[in-house]
């Protein structure tokens, strides 16, 4: 079988020649312009970054992407669903004051942000899995679905949950709903705190199922979970941060589910993928904080094949001396040559890549092209 392609250019630039430059170099020499986009709607998928983390790709990044769309004809936006956990992106609204909070305008990029599932996490489509064996279906921002060509603009970095986040990241846990990020990280109960819970019942109006009852005498909110069915709404109604997901799926099992959604996201339409391995920090943008870099930056990649693109990023930053002053450090060599492992010891990021290439995502076999 030929492998992947994937294209790799370094981040020295010389006089006269920005980032920027040879991000666009590279789209073109990974062959971007073979998609038609001539009229097309491109949603570009990345992380605006949870306020307060310094370590999220630059605005600059997504402009570059987005103008290269506009040459083409398309009609780019930058997208993202919202997030499962309590924070700054968890509906619409709060999320794209944090997209602006953090640079992210239509001024800054030149084109519009869309969050892919709606004001409160509920609106998705459910899309099928080929070749799933975790899911037969997947609940995909109906935002992003709705979209003609796809790209993924990623932040290359480490994981608490998965090892790494990605390509398939970025795509698959990003992509989902609430309902569908509940789905890969548990089974997809909810649960409320009960000291959090104002017994204020918005979230019984809003249950479908008639699952959320208040007691009767401290009025505080609790979830049947016989008759919950695991859409995560009460999750996005509740004011109060009083109700969230269980994470109790393991490291190997998410990361499996996860690719089986990025498969439902790209499958049957053209996409294309660029990730940027600069400041590599441990944990995912998701945090309102961010660690030191483990590894010098390295480089951006670009190709057709996102489990190709992750290999590659994996094998560079693996292949990277780790940062003295980083995380690196503190921590024993249980596994060496292994950054992601010697960090996060309980994580199995190998089960991502092994099941993405099992389901038929891409390919762990790739060229690295550097221009």
């Amino acid at each position: 079988m030929k492998k992947s392609q994937v294209y790799f250019t370094d981040m020295r630039c010389h006089v006269g020649t920005s980032l920027l430059n040879k991000l666009d170099k590279l789209m073109r020499r990974a062959g971007l312009e073979q998609i038609d986009m001539d009229k097309k709607y491109v949603a570009i998928k990345l992380h605006f970054g949870e306020p307060g983390n310094l370590s999220f790709l630059r605005p600059n990044f997504a402009k570059t992407v987005a103008d290269h769309v506009v040459r083409l004809g398309g009609k780019p936006f930058l997208t993202d669903c919202n997030t499962l956990y309590v924070g700054r992106r968890k509906d619409a609204l709060e999320h794209i004051t944090a997209a602006y909070e953090n640079g992210f305008t239509p001024l800054s990029t030149g084109c519009q942000i869309i969050i892919g599932d709606g004001l409160k996490g509920t609106d998705d489509v459910e899309v099928p899995v080929r070749n799933g064996e975790y899911f037969k279906t997947a609940l995909i921002g109906r935002g992003v679905m709705d979209a003609d060509v796809f790209i993924s603009l990623t932040h290359f970095k480490g994981h608490e949950l998965t090892g790494f986040g990605g390509a398939i990241k970025n795509i698959g846990m990003g992509c989902g709903s609430r309902a569908g990020k509940m789905a890969m990280h548990s089974n997809g109960k909810p649960q409320v705190d009960q000291e959090l819970c104002r017994g204020c019942a918005t979230c019984t109006r809003y249950c479908a199922q008639s699952a959320i009852s208040l007691g009767e005498e401290d009025h505080k909110a609790s979830i049947d979970h016989d008759k919950c069915v695991g859409c995560g709404r009460c999750i996005g109604t509740c004011n109060f941060n009083a109700i969230s997901n269980a994470i109790d799926a393991d490291s190997r099992e998410l990361n499996c589910r996860m690719a089986e959604y990025a498969l439902a996201v790209v499958d049957g339409r053209p996409h294309f993928h660029i990730s940027i391995v600069n400041q590599v920090s441990p944990f995912c943008d998701c945090h309102g904080e961010n660690d030191t870099a483990v590894v010098p930056d390295i480089g951006m990649f670009a190709g057709f094949d996102p489990v190709a693109l992750d290999q590659a990023c994996i094998d560079a930053v693996n292949a990277a001396p780790g940062l003295s002053t980083s995380i690196l450090a503190e921590r024993e060599q249980h596994t060496p040559h292994d950054h992601f492992t010697q960090i996060h010891p309980t994580t199995d990021w190998r089960s991502q890549i092994a099941h993405a290439v099992k389901i038929g995502l891409g390919s762990s076999d790739y060229e690295l092209i550097t221009i």
